[in-house]
């Protein structure tokens, strides 16, 4: 019962999910070369949050340009489902951001807004690890949008299969400057 009620939810969201991408203005990254399609969508932002200063002195202030990264969920769930351990799907979910990272740099050196884009963000429960990969986190300071932020989140809990104890933290900001990011993901001669 609990499996099929699992497979339905998978199948509204997977039908749902082309209208969200139309609506969102989100855009996939991909090499037109090898016809690979990593986990991520992204689009360009403005930054609404508080002042941010990163590790490496980098300044996020309101109104910066930012790329915003989402994970492409349907699809990951799908892979997820084929996984029977928490540790077999954290060390997947990392893979699959680690392996998508130089298809973002790459983004960022060929986008047209380039010299204006101060970094990446993104919104995940799933930080645990992520400054392995070059990530530093921040809390989400305003109440209303971190419990919305939860909620919004939830779902993905649920038809994945984790346990809802490896989501106790609560949602926090990733970001990562330019900078670092083309420093230990770019893979062409400088801009």
């Amino acid at each position: 019962m609990k499996e099929k009620a699992r497979q339905y939810a998978l199948a509204v969201w997977g039908a749902l999910d082309p209208i969200y991408y139309a609506c969102s203005r989100l855009e996939y990254v991909e090499n037109k070369r090898d016809g690979c399609r990593p986990i991520f969508r992204v689009r360009i932002t403005k930054y609404k949050g508080r002042e941010i200063v990163l590790s490496d002195g980098t300044k996020i202030q309101k109104n910066d340009l930012l790329l915003k990264i989402h994970l492409h969920n349907v699809r990951l769930i799908r892979e997820l489902l084929h996984l029977d351990s928490e540790i077999k799907k954290g060390r997947y979910i990392f893979e699959q951001v680690k392996a998508g990272l130089p298809y973002i740099a790459n983004y960022i050196r060929n986008h047209e807004q380039f010299s204006e884009i101060k970094g990446i963000i993104g919104i995940t429960m799933l930080n645990k690890g992520c400054e392995r990969l070059g990530f530093e986190t921040f809390s989400i300071v305003n109440p209303f949008y971190k419990w919305f932020k939860t909620a919004v989140m939830m779902p993905i809990i649920v038809v994945s299969q984790f346990r809802f104890s490896a989501f106790r933290r609560p949602p926090k900001y990733l970001f990562m400057s330019k900078d670092k990011l083309l420093t230990l993901y770019d893979c062409q001669p400088s801009h």
